[in-house]
Parts: C-alpha cells; sequence; structure tokens
C-alpha cells in the first residue's frame, strides 16, 4: 500500500473529526489545549507563592516542581492512570473513581500538573528579572500588592516569558504522544492502528510526524508573532 492509499484510507482517522469520535489530530490538539490552560492558569499562582519571603508558601511549591521536573512524564502519567485508581478510598468514591478511570481525565491530569511545575520556573525567572525600578516606581505610586501584581509584575513577566513558554508548548506538543499509554485515541495511537493494519511503520508513523511538525510550525510562526507584538520594547534602538 503507497503512502497516498494509505492516506486514502486513513485520512479520517488521522484528521476527520466526524461528530461520533475526535481525529487523532484533534485529540492531540485537545489534549494540548486543556492540559496549557490548567497548567498555565496554575502556574501563575504558583510562581507568585514560589517568589513569596514566606517559606510556608515558596517551600511547598518548590517540592512539587521538584518532584514534576525531576521523574519522568510517562511514569507520571501511568501512576495517576493505573496508580490511583487502585487505591481503595478512590475505589470507593464514587466522582474519584468516575474521574481516574476515564483514561482522559488522568491524561490531561497528568500533562497539566507536569507543565504546571515546568511553566512556573519560567514564570518565576521572568518575575526575578524584572527591573528593580519598575516595581518601585509601582510602589510609588501607592499601589497595593495585589494591584501591583496584577498591573505591573504579571504582565511585564508573562512578555518577558513569551520565548521560554513557547519552548515549553511545543515540548507539550510532543509529550502528548505519550498519551496512548492511558488509552487515549491520540494522533500518535492512529499511527500505531494503521501500523498494525498496513504493516507499514514508515507511512504510519511518517504522516503522524508530518502533522506533529505542521502544528509546531504554526505554533512557532504564532509566537513569533506575538514576540514581534509585545517584546518590541527589548528591540535594539534603531531596528
Amino acid at each position: 500500500m503507497t503512502v497516498i492509499e494509505t492516506l486514502q484510507t486513513y485520512w479520517q482517522a488521522y484528521l476527520y473529526n466526524d461528530g461520533s469520535q475526535m481525529s487523532g489530530l484533534a485529540m492531540t490538539l485537545w489534549l494540548l489545549v486543556l492540559s496549557l490552560a490548567i497548567g498555565f492558569a496554575m502556574a501563575l499562582v504558583l510562581a507568585t507563592a514560589r517568589v513569596s519571603q514566606y517559606k510556608a508558601l515558596s517551600i511547598p511549591v518548590r517540592l512539587y516542581s521538584y518532584v514534576f521536573r525531576g521523574t519522568p512524564l510517562y511514569v507520571q502519567l501511568l501512576l495517576i492512570y493505573s496508580g490511583i485508581y487502585g487505591i481503595t478510598f478512590v475505589q470507593k468514591t464514587e466522582l474519584l473513581g468516575m474521574f481516574f478511570c476515564n483514561g482522559f481525565n488522568c491524561a490531561v491530569l497528568a500533562f497539566a500538573l507536569n507543565t504546571c511545575a515546568y511553566t512556573t520556573e519560567i514564570f518565576v525567572g521572568a518575575i526575578r528579572n524584572i527591573p528593580y525600578g519598575e516595581v518601585e516606581a509601582a510602589r510609588a505610586f501607592g499601589m497595593s500588592w495585589f494591584t501591583l501584581y496584577r498591573r505591573i509584575i504579571l504582565p511585564s513577566a508573562l512578555r518577558r516569558a513569551l520565548p521560554m513558554y513557547s519552548n515549553e508548548v511545543i515540548l507539550m506538543l510532543h509529550a502528548t504522544s505519550i498519551a496512548f499509554a492511558a488509552t487515549v485515541p491520540d494522533l500518535l495511537k492512529v499511527a500505531r492502528d494503521v501500523n498494525a493494519a498496513t504493516y507499514q511503520p514508515f507511512t504510519a508513523f511518517g504522516i503522524a510526524a508530518v502533522l506533529y511538525l505542521v502544528v509546531s510550525f504554526v505554533l512557532v510562526y504564532l509566537f513569533r508573532i506575538a514576540e514581534r507584538k509585545w517584546l518590541a520594547f527589548q528591540a535594539p534602538a534603531g531596528r
């Protein structure tokens, strides 16, 4: 079976969402969007706690970041999908049992917790790199702690974190390829199924690789536009 014939036979599984089941690409993008959205929101809070002078706030965040950045994402996914559901308390709790017996839920949770740990460190570095004069000027205007973070620190930190965060987004896109371990029919799972049906690994996985490459290119392009817009103040004078 040629590449064209494989595409003609299995293109719906790769690309087309017929309403009853997501395509592999749609599932991958949905995993990515949900994980990044949850991880981003959590990271904003945790980064603020991480730079706090109160150790009761900063130490737990340091520990969380160390654990999730120090262990493989694949292991985290298996622990959440297979390990947590095996706990008696979880099985006896109806809501927890329903949540952790669903592979998609477990995959999103694992990806969100993992990207949150990395994103938190990215935001912490950006917060610490904010020029001290900006903070002092805001304080001189009498801004409260909440207003200072809302109007000065976080907006400035998010702009400065864009180049590093774009790398994290691309890495998370690639990381979604292990979702098959939780029986989630993502893009790589579709490629594995096509390979099992056709015995043509180069074609099956090559199509998936091209789709990952296209999505990566679009994401990089969008981040470059955002960087030109929101990081224009860092461009050398005269350019």
